[in-house]
């Protein structure tokens, strides 16, 4: 999940579609020209990611790009840089985690603990983020920082085990990300955007009662009108800069707020002067405070899991939207996504959780705010990113400097928190609109936001959910969320289902899949021009994987067809290779003459015969989606 710099300042244009369409000039007379289409049987959410754009991200055109990911800009410069991606994001990074202590009631000591651990964590991941170990880690510019979107889940679990029972469900919950990095390609249909986007509309449902207690939590000898008045002046210059203004600035808008809003709560005698003065400029925290972990699972344990493995989930559909927008905002000219890359990420991120854990401190996402300055600047070197991740290190030792932000009134800190969660419930309606709303996922996402909403409330027969029940259920995010997996689930458990074929991939299968084909079209009632259209799409399918392929062991191929009214879905899922056919086709289309031409003629009819293609690579397994229409 996005932390509040993410959402605060989108990147604008994030190119990230990766549909091909079909030359009109490939098409003979008479023929409909191809237009990039959506695939519309169980989107997952690398789809909904890879269809936020309204153009084709593969053309000819050139992006912007000062330095690549991998050159190197002067040293002055990237300390400059790093620095700007350290700032933007460090009220965020520090504000959470006190947020999240102050308003749970935990002490002076812990708060200080949890502070330094965030930055350090921060800092860590987002190094790692950047020079990509092994399979952990995009190779690209991700900064991350402490997430908001535990923050509902996280006051309970402080109030009813304290900071070890929050570090456990932590580290728990962070395994789920090592299983979904490495097992992408498998659970891609099963974690919808009607599932994500619905969690996070119920976030800020969850949050709204800790801001606006927050808004209010002022010293008891502050006038009457100081928290209104501090936290209204933070509010509108958030907003007014955010939208009136453009460009740098426009990224800067949480940073002046909190600013604006200090200065404003400093004038009323709410700004907390001493602690300021009495945080060394240099030192650590009390190692007294480190939580520990509490490994007696007890029974708010288990109540509180499936929450935090729910919010989790849809932390790292967010993730993988990041380290899409920061492909294509990285490089000169267009290439396919790299869903190595993604796997990278998501496995960093969970990292950064696991961390975050054993640190005893709130969990952290990647923050869209650096993709917005990578965008702007144009320079998006490895380099950079390591700079900023040194940074939150070296502030880490700097208490004097974290105070300023720790300090800041609590009206300040709500009005923040207020503009974030509005925020992150647009994002999760634009989630869902971009996926599309038919009559039955709208009736699964209006049912089980209301069943969220009214649990979240106790509006529904509280007199009956005590105990364990109670615990699991009294929270939102977790009764939308399992409702709104439940429902899709069985949506898709009684929608019609596809057929597979698994066969060898060799030009021996050619014949198995031809006649695999045929049954399908015959079932799904296609006319003759349609099956001939999707013979000949298998067939050159099959031809390029051929092409690609290295010599070795045979590999296997699975063939899911799928039909949708008078058009139809093929996925070719096989053993990974290096080359991607978005790729070939760009550099086809664009009349590159780097394809051997033994390569040439099975994507040139790719090309005439499939309305769009899309090349997903993941480690050890490839996925060919081919869309075709009559």
């Amino acid at each position: 999940m996005a932390g509040p710099s993410a959402h605060a300042m989108p990147p604008a244009n994030r190119t990230v579609s990766l549909l091909l369409p079909a030359s009109d000039s490939s098409k003979t007379a008479g023929q409909q020209p191809d237009s990039p289409a959506r695939f519309r049987s169980s989107p997952s959410p690398l789809h909904f990611a890879l269809r936020k754009s309204h153009r084709n991200p593969m053309s000819s055109a050139e992006h912007e790009v000062r330095y690549e990911v991998d050159e190197q800009p002067p040293l002055p410069l990237t300390i400059g840089l790093g620095i700007q991606y350290a700032v933007v994001a460090l009220g965020s990074v520090v504000l959470t985690p006190a947020i999240l202590i102050s308003v749970a009631g935990q002490s002076e000591a812990y708060l200080n603990w949890a502070v330094f651990a965030a930055l350090v964590v921060s800092g860590l991941v987002t190094v790692v983020q950047s020079v990509r170990l092994g399979r952990i880690g995009a190779g690209y510019i991700l900064i991350m920082g402490s997430t908001t979107a535990f923050l509902p889940m996280s006051v309970t679990a402080l109030a009813q085990g304290g900071p070890a029972l929050l570090a456990t469900l932590i580290v728990m919950s962070s395994l789920v990300q090592f299983v979904l990095g490495a097992k992408m390609a498998l659970l891609r249909r099963v974690f919808t955007p009607t599932v994500a986007g619905t969690v996070l509309m119920l976030i800020p449902v969850s949050l709204a009662p800790i801001v606006f207690k927050k808004m209010e939590d002022v010293p008891a000898s502050a006038s009457e009108s100081a928290a209104s008045v501090t936290a209204l002046v933070t509010l509108a210059t958030i907003v007014l800069v955010a939208l009136r203004l453009s460009g740098a600035w426009r990224v800067w808008a949480p940073a002046i707020g909190l600013v604006v809003g200090g200065v404003t709560g400093l004038a009323f005698g709410i700004y907390d002067v001493e602690r300021v003065a009495a945080a060394p400029w240099f030192g650590l925290p009390h190692f007294s405070a480190y939580p520990g972990l509490d490994l007696t699972f007890g029974s708010a344990f288990w109540a509180l899991l499936p929450g935090f493995l729910i919010v989790t989930l849809v932390g790292a559909m967010d993730t993988l939207g990041d380290a899409i927008a920061i492909q294509r905002a990285s490089w000169r000219r267009a290439r396919a996504i790299d869903f190595r890359a993604i796997q990278g990420a998501i496995n960093a991120d969970g990292l950064g959780n696991l961390l975050s854990g054993i640190g005893g401190t709130v969990p952290n996402t990647t923050y869209g705010s650096g993709i917005a300055i990578s965008e702007l600047t144009g320079i998006t070197a490895r380099s950079v990113g390591v700079c900023a991740g040194i940074l939150f290190v070296v502030l880490a030792l700097m208490p004097k400097l974290v105070a300023l932000i720790v300090a800041m009134p609590g009206p300040v800190a709500g009005a923040y928190l207020a503009v974030i969660i509005a925020l992150l419930f647009v994002f999760g309606v634009k989630i869902l609109t971009a996926d599309g709303l038919d009559y039955r996922k709208s009736l699964i996402v209006g049912f089980a936001f209301w069943v969220g909403l009214a649990f979240q409330f106790d509006l529904v027969y509280p007199q009956f959910l005590t105990g364990a029940w109670g615990e699991l259920l009294g929270h939102g995010m977790t009764a939308g969320g399992i409702t709104v997996i439940l429902l899709s689930g069985f949506l898709d458990l009684t929608a019609a289902r596809p057929r597979r074929l698994r066969t060898a991939l060799s030009a021996s299968s050619l014949a198995e899949i031809d006649g695999f084909l045929c049954r399908f079209a015959s079932k799904a009632r296609y006319d003759e021009t349609m099956t001939s259209r999707l013979r000949a799409v298998a067939e050159e399918t099959l031809h390029t994987l051929l092409a690609n392929s290295a010599s070795g062991p045979e590999r296997g191929l699975l063939l899911v067809a799928r039909a949708d009214g008078k058009a139809a879905d093929l996925e070719f899922i096989a053993s990974g290779t290096d080359v991607n056919l978005e790729d070939q086709l760009a550099m086809l289309s664009e009349g590159v003459t780097e394809l051997p031409n033994e390569s040439e003629t099975p994507l040139r009819l790719l090309r005439h015969y499939a309305t769009s293609v899309r090349h997903q690579q993941y480690h050890d397994t490839e996925i060919v989606t081919v869309r075709v229409d009559s």
